[in-house]
């Protein structure tokens, strides 16, 4: 198994097939993948005998708050400590800060992490989604 944060070399159009296999795709093609991680505050990405298993970002207004997105392990190679590790590597990118996160089906392990509930989030998509037509 591999970390990298380094955005140098990364196969797009490798990411996004890794996660559309795994049902993990939102719809960005590889160039909007590409966007997404470059504009974030840390990215890690893990490998496993060359091919993408692993994936996690996190946005941050530098300061006191920050946010968790696109974190993936691919399902076969959950329960190994994969995600566990891209969460944490992310994490120690942002020391003092308020992370949060939006999970619909992984409350659990976010709790192994120390993430607790927080009631009254909202989200909203304003316009198209993805700007799509």
């Amino acid at each position: 198994m591999e970390f990298s944060s380094s955005l140098d070399g990364v196969d797009w159009a490798a990411l996004k097939a890794a996660l559309a296999a795994d049902q993990f795709d939102n719809g960005r093609t590889p160039q909007e993948y590409r966007r997404s991680h470059q504009r974030s505050h840390a990215v890690v990405f893990g490998r496993c005998d060359g091919r993408f298993v692993a994936n996690g970002r996190i946005l941050s207004d530098g300061v006191c708050n920050a946010y968790l997105v696109d974190i993936w392990t691919a399902s076969t190679h959950r329960r190994q400590g994969i995600g566990r590790e891209v969460v944490d590597r992310l994490l120690a990118t942002v020391p003092g800060q308020h992370v949060a996160l939006l999970t619909d089906d992984m409350p659990a392990f976010y709790s192994a992490l120390g993430f607790q509930p927080q009631h009254g989030g909202m989200s909203q998509v304003v316009g198209t989604w993805l700007n799509r037509t």
